[in-house]
């Protein structure tokens, strides 16, 4: 079953995340893939993560479909004018690749190229727009396709705003996105239930599918360092004691991140798992998680 038929069937759906690395050796990234793929919907790959220069999104995602995985093309604004957006999307679709997750990007300053010249001709909304403009049959300019795609489009919310206004500003953004055209929507990290639990009662009303993040823990170390740098993320101060207590700290990060997905399981119709290099580990989680 494809993406899009799982996601339209109404199933809980599970998603992973590969980031490509800096280089051509991408054995390691397919044996992770590999591991996880009876086990997920799709695989997202990451387009640029963090600004930092690494192999492209479009080639790994076209490895993932040649192994009958279905992969979430990730796109960004930050890199490409609206002339090499659309010629990519429509390489992308050749190449098989069928659902994009839209995205602005971060600015280049953020990562290992801070020189570089960001372009950000198109922010997220604007993106999606471009795609169902695509998928009609039209290039932005109007001029009509000799073949169309059919893209299943996606957007990312951040649930976690610790404020009325910035929760307000979230929701905002989210209904632009469905007006653009989001079909489904991937949050980042979730691990504070209750404040989950208040944006989803504040969104229901939208109907669209919301997949909550997860992102397993490494350490308290990593706990901390998200609280103090990734905006609209925050890990309770008793996960970081768990994890500050704990002696096997991957057993530790199993047991929290399925803890998360067994409440999730009820507030929406998904979990995107970002394990960061322990894809390995993503089964664990889904059979304690009872998935």
């Amino acid at each position: 079953m494809s993406f899009r038929e799982s996601l339209e069937s109404g199933k809980f759906l599970v998603t992973a995340e590969v980031g490509p690395g800096k280089g051509t050796d991408v054995e390691h990234l397919l044996k992770a893939a590999d591991i996880i793929k009876d086990r997920v919907d799709a695989i997202n790959v990451t387009d640029l993560q963090s600004s930092v220069m690494r192999l492209g999104s479009m080639a790994f995602s076209h490895l993932l479909t040649d192994m009958g995985i279905d992969p979430i093309f990730q796109m960004t604004g930050r890199d490409r004018n609206r002339l090499a957006l659309q010629s990519d999307l429509l390489s992308a679709w050749v190449l098989g690749i069928r659902n994009v997750l839209a995205l602005t990007g971060d600015h280049p300053t953020m990562g290992d190229h801070p020189h570089a010249k960001p372009v950000f001709d198109l922010d997220s909304v604007s993106l999606l727009e471009m795609i169902g403009k695509l998928n009609s049959g039209y290039d932005m300019a109007g001029n009509e396709l000799k073949g169309a795609p059919e893209f299943l489009p996606g957007a990312v919310v951040n649930p976690g705003a610790d404020n009325e206004a910035a929760l307000d500003l979230q929701i905002m953004k989210m209904e632009k996105k469905i007006e653009a055209g989001a079909k489904f929507f991937q949050t980042q990290a979730v691990y504070d239930i209750d404040l989950f639990e208040k944006f989803i009662r504040r969104v229901e009303g939208f109907k669209v599918p919301i997949i909550g993040g997860v992102i397993l823990l490494k350490s308290a170390g990593m706990a901390r360092f998200m609280n103090k740098n990734v905006a609209g993320v925050f890990v309770p101060i008793p996960l970081i004691k768990e994890m500050t207590d704990t002696k096997d700290k991957v057993k530790k990060s199993v047991e929290i991140a399925a803890r998360i997905v067994k409440r999730l399981k009820n507030l929406c119709q998904g979990v995107h798992i970002m394990a960061l290099g322990w894809e390995k580990m993503i089964p664990a989680v889904l059979d304690q998680a009872g998935i």
